[in-house]
């Protein structure tokens, strides 16, 4: 049992939430407080009535997101807004949001931690924001079927599926970059070539991406927004529970996409 004030000082610190640029709507950092201790933890995703009426079943006294509450910026609380905030008041839930300090973490990120996931070794940045790489970039030597096989069977698990512009059966992935959720743009396929890559691995992308990367001959894995940016909310939670002695719960709620 730990008050609130006490984990969001130790989390802004770890994940740097003050420090990393972002969006404005994540606001990133404690978007709703509560009176009670904290003694279970749950993490999700996104932030939605599904969620919150699992998080109240499961006792939990604060609620960790990746997209937060203010995710589409300046709203009314009226409607389905009205009813999250409800339901979170009448059921004393916190809720905490980290946007691009938990994509971009070193260790609890979801980028780095895709790239564990699918065998790689990251050994630097890419997918620039503003100061900061959001994504990882490493060396390998595997073919591309292979990676997509193992992106196809991880996005699978979260109710999703691995989609990609892979080039010939017998392609090599030998440079790759990762940036999970929405991470295929004009911007990451043009950094990606200018750092000679030939691989790149993200969540999702508008349907260009596909026909710029197959001109370019660049191969690009999608592996689902969704599944993508499981990782880091649970790894973070998972923290929580080994540093404080909280139990902690991941709240899988799989959009498709």
């Amino acid at each position: 049992m730990t008050d609130l004030a006490t984990i969001v000082t130790y989390l802004d610190r770890v994940l740097d939430t003050d420090g990393i640029p972002d969006y404005p709507g994540a606001l990133n950092g404690v978007q709703l407080a509560n009176r009670a201790p904290i003694r279970r933890i749950a993490a999700s995703v996104d932030i939605s009535r599904r969620v919150i009426e699992h998080a109240a079943r499961e006792r939990a006294d604060l609620l960790i997101v990746h997209h937060g509450m203010f995710w589409g910026g300046v709203q009314r609380f009226t409607g389905a807004a009205y009813e999250r905030v409800r339901l979170l008041v009448e059921h004393d839930i916190a809720v905490y949001a980290s946007h691009l300090p938990l994509d971009a973490h070193p260790t609890y990120g979801n980028n780095v931690l895709l790239a564990r996931v699918l065998g790689l070794e990251p050994g630097g940045g890419f997918a620039r924001y503003k100061t900061l790489d959001i994504g990882v970039r490493g060396e390998s030597d595997i073919e591309t079927s292979e990676l997509f096989r193992r992106a196809d069977e991880f996005a699978r698990l979260h109710g999703g599926a691995a989609r990609g512009v892979l080039g010939q059966p017998e392609r090599r992935t030998r440079r790759w970059g990762i940036c999970t959720g929405a991470g295929a743009s004009s911007d990451t396929l043009l950094e990606a070539q200018a750092l000679a890559l030939d691989t790149l691995i993200v969540g999702e992308g508008p349907h260009h991406t596909a026909v710029a990367a197959d001109d370019a001959g660049l191969a690009v894995i999608y592996a689902g927004h969704y599944a993508t940016e499981t990782l880091g909310v649970r790894a973070i939670a998972d923290h929580l529970t080994s540093t404080f002695g909280i139990p902690s719960t991941f709240i899988d709620a799989p959009t498709g996409l």
